[in-house]
């Protein structure tokens, strides 16, 4: 599988592509990055150097893609954090054109725009056209379950899915879903047309930045891949608590991305995955 994905780079550290592609790439798939911003460090740490790249810049390097042929080989097109609000028009032509070129390809928007802990930390225009414009045109949505109500203004994580699915996405997968009755479990749930299912693993003291990215390019990936929701769901979850484990053990501040590349491919632990109702 060819991926195209159009989200922002860092050198220290792992988020954004800096966190999807190695995943991706240790599964199988080729991917093709494009980067929205090219920081020194993720956000989180309250100060970085480095360009949000011009709507130009981004649309260029797509341009050039496609002059070698090699849009018409994708097979999904992934978003990310966008940066500045211009690219979101960008992101839209590169998934026209990837469509045009193969009409079986598919877009999946993440939609980052924040969490519970820090709040909305992207521009304030971005979540608007995120949830007009991009999600009315993916074929699938990762939102987080804070991103869930920027996008839906729905409580109750399956009633909120719902509603984003009828925004346009046939699927949605919600992480960092909290059961106040279950405070030492986290988890995710994905829905489609066909039903949803959730699957639950045990929280970890440390939240580490990138996790989301990783989940959001792992499940794109196994669903096309696979076409089951379900055991596209089972992969990425038991993949990233891997991930989290070893980054955990280690007391490490950024994800052992690269330590951990044989729980992409095999997990050590297999997470059950459970219809819903």
């Amino acid at each position: 599988m060819r991926i195209l994905s159009i989200q922002s780079s860092v050198a220290h550290g792992h988020v954004g592509n800096s966190a999807a592609v190695f995943p991706l790439q240790r599964i199988g798939h080729e991917v093709l990055p494009v980067f929205t911003v090219h920081f020194s460090n993720h956000t989180g740490y309250g100060a970085w150097r480095g360009p949000v790249l011009a709507a130009e810049d981004v649309h260029q390097v797509i341009l050039g893609i496609e002059e070698r042929g090699a849009l018409a080989g994708v097979d999904l097109v992934l978003s990310g954090y966008l940066g500045h609000p211009d690219i979101v028009a960008v992101v839209l032509d590169a998934v026209e054109r990837v469509k045009k070129a193969n009409p079986a390809a598919s877009y999946a928007c993440d939609p980052v725009m924040g969490n519970p802990l820090s709040g909305c930390f992207v521009d304030p225009a971005i979540p608007p056209l995120i949830r007009d414009r991009l999600v009315a045109h993916a074929d699938v949505v990762t939102p987080n379950q804070f991103e869930l109500g920027l996008l839906t203004g729905v409580d109750g994580v399956l009633e909120g899915a719902r509603a984003a699915r009828a925004l346009g996405p046939s699927t949605v997968l919600v992480t960092s879903v909290e059961d106040p009755a279950k405070p030492e479990e986290t988890g995710m749930v994905a829905v489609t047309g066909d039903g949803a299912w959730s699957v639950r693993t045990p929280r970890l003291p440390r939240k580490t930045g990138g996790s989301g990215d990783v989940t959001a390019a792992l499940f794109s990936a196994h669903l096309l891949s696979t076409g089951d929701p379900g055991e596209a769901l089972a992969r990425t979850a038991s993949s990233v608590f891997d991930l989290l484990s070893a980054t955990h053990e280690a007391d490490s501040p950024e994800l052992l991305l690269v330590e951990s590349q044989e729980y992409y491919a095999h997990p050590r632990r297999q997470f059950a995955v459970r219809q819903l109702p």
